[in-house]
C-alpha cells in the first residue's frame, strides 16, 4: 500500500502524548517519570512558508527500560522524505536491530540508513515522480549494554519477534544496499574521541563489508565504560497492557549510538563542554567535494550540480549518485559528566555553535524548557530556515525503573 500523506504542504510529525512511566513503544510518548531521561522538542517553520521537518523519539524503545531513539529530519523539495522518516524511520531501525542481534550497531545504523534511502527511492518511483523530496537526518540510539557491549540480560527469543512496537505502527525489512563511499573523519571528534574501525564476526560479515567497502561506521568512544545503576536485577516486567518491559542489571551500561547524513546535528554537553557527535556533510567540505567529482559531478557555489548544499541526504532519488545516503556514526559511552543532547536542523547551527548552544541551556533542567530556548534563539537571531529541536537530558544516580 503506498504511504498517505494528507494534502498540507507542512510536514507532520506524529502526536506528541504522554504517560507516567511505561509508553508501551508508542512514537513520540513522554514518560513523564523516568528514571534516565528526559525528552524535549520544539519546532517552528521559521520565515519559509512551509514546515518540512519532522521528528521522532521513543522512550524505551524495544521494550528495554532505559533505552531510546531520538531523530530529526530536515527535508527540502517538499515535506515526503521527513514526514516518512519522522514516522518509519524507527521501525527500520527496530527491524534491522531484531534481525542481526551480533552485528555491531554502528553497521545496524549504516543499514538502516541505506535501507530507508531504497524505501524512498521506491516512493519516488511509485509517484511517477511526484514524490522527489529529501531530507537530512541525525539520529542517536540510546542502548543498554553489559560491559561486553551485549545484552545478555534479555531472555532468549522463542521464535521471530514482532518488529512491531505497538499497535499504531508498521514496519517491513527492505534490501540492504550500500554506496562506495567513506564518511570523512570530523575534525571535532578528532580531538575528542578515538576511532575504531568495526570488526567482522564471520566470514558473512567480511563478505557484506566488503560489498559496502568505505561505508564501515565510525566508533569513537569518549571516555571508558561507565557501569549505569538501573535496577537490582536484570528482570522483565508485565506493564497494564501485558507488554514486557526489560529491566536492566545495576552493572549495565549506556552508550549512546549517533548518525548523521547532512548538516543536521548532535551535540553532547560533557561537564559543560560542547562535543559533536556528527559531521557536516556539506558542498563546502573538501573531502566531499572530491568524492563528487571522482564520482563524475561538480559542486559550485558549495552546492551539488549547483543544486544541493548537502552532499548525504535520505531521498533525493534523482541525484542518488552523488548526494549519498551513507550516514557518519559515531559511539559513546556516557558517564556521570554527560548531562544532555542536542539534536537539531541547521536551522538552530545556522545562527549558533555548538558551545553557544550548549551554554544556553545548560543551567535547564527541564528539556522541554531547554527545547525551547533554543528555538526560541534561532528565531530571535533570524534564522532563515526551519527549526527543530530535540534535547534529552540524562539523569544520573541510583533509580528505580520498576
Amino acid at each position: 500500500m503506498p504511504p498517505r500523506f494528507s494534502d498540507s504542504p507542512n510536514a507532520r510529525s506524529k502526536s506528541i502524548t504522554t504517560a507516567e512511566l511505561d509508553t508501551h513503544g508508542v512514537l513520540n510518548r513522554h514518560s513523564t517519570k523516568h528514571p534516565v531521561f528526559q525528552v524535549g522538542v520544539s519546532e517552528d517553520k521559521g520565515s519559509r512558508r512551509t514546515m518540512e521537518d519532522a521528528h521522532s523519539f521513543v522512550v524505551d524503545f524495544d521494550n528495554i527500560r532505559g533505552q531510546g531513539f531520538f531523530a530529526v529530519f530536515d527535508g527540502h523539495a517538499g515535506k515526503h522524505a521527513a514526514e516518512w522518516c519522522g514516522a518509519h524511520f524507527h521501525e527500520s531501525l527496530l527491524t534491522a536491530l531484531r534481525a542481526s542481534p551480533g552485528v555491531p550497531v554502528p553497521d545496524i545504523l549504516n543499514e538502516t540508513f541505506h535501507n530507508v534511502d531504497e524505501s524512498l527511492s521506491r516512493m519516488c518511483e511509485e509517484s511517477d515522480g511526484k514524490i522527489h523530496s529529501g531530507c537530512t537526518a541525525v539520529t542517536a540510539f540510546l542502548r543498554i549494554e553489559d560491559a561486553d557491549g551485549q545484552q545478555d540480560f534479555l531472555p532468549s527469543p522463542e521464535g521471530s519477534p514482532d518488529p512491531e512496537q505497538s499497535s499504531d505502527s508498521a514496519s517491513s525489512p527492505h534490501n540492504s544496499s550500500s554506496e562506495n563511499v567513506t564518511p570523512p573523519p570530523s575534525d571535532d571528534a578528532k580531538d575528542t574521541k578515538k576511532k575504531k574501525d568495526s570488526k567482522s564476526s564471520s566470514a558473512s560479515r567480511i563478505k557484506q563489508a566488503l560489498k559496502s567497502f568505505g561505508t564501515s561506521s565510525i566508533s569513537n568512544l569518549i571516555s571508558p565504560p561507565t557501569p549505569r545503576s538501573l535496577s537490582p536485577a536484570g528482570s522483565r516486567k508485565n506493564s497494564a497492557d501485558g507488554l514486557n518491559i526489560a529491566i536492566p542489571p545495576a552493572s549495565s551500561r549506556r552508550v549512546l549510538y549517533c548518525a548523521n547524513a547532512g548538516d543536521a546535528r548532535g551535540v553532547l554537553c560533557r561537564a559543560g563542554k560542547a562535543v559533536r557527535l556528527t559531521y557536516d556533510h556539506k558542498g563546502s567540505d573538501k573531502q566531499e567535494a572530491k568524492r563528487i567529482t571522482d564520482a563524475g559531478g561538480f559542486v559550485m557555489s558549495g552546492r551539488v550540480n549547483g543544486v544541493l548544499a548537502v552532499t548525504r541526504s535520505l531521498g533525493d532519488s534523482s541525484m542518488k549518485e552523488f548526494v549519498v545516503g551513507a550516514p557518519y556514526t559515531t559511539e559513546t559511552a556516557l558517564c556521570e559528566d554527560d548531562e544532555f543532547l542536542i539534536l537539531a536542523c541547521d536551522g538552530l547551527w545556522d545562527v549558533v555553535g555548538d558551545q553557544g548552544a550548549v551554554d544556553l541551556v545548560r543551567g535547564i533542567q527541564d528539556a522541554q524548557v531547554a527545547s525551547r530556548k533554543l528555538l526560541d534563539h534561532a528565531l530571535s537571531h533570524h534564522t532563515t530556515d526551519n527549526v527543530t529541536v530535540l534535547v534529552i537530558r540524562f539523569k544520573h544516580g541510583p533509580s528505580s525503573p520498576a
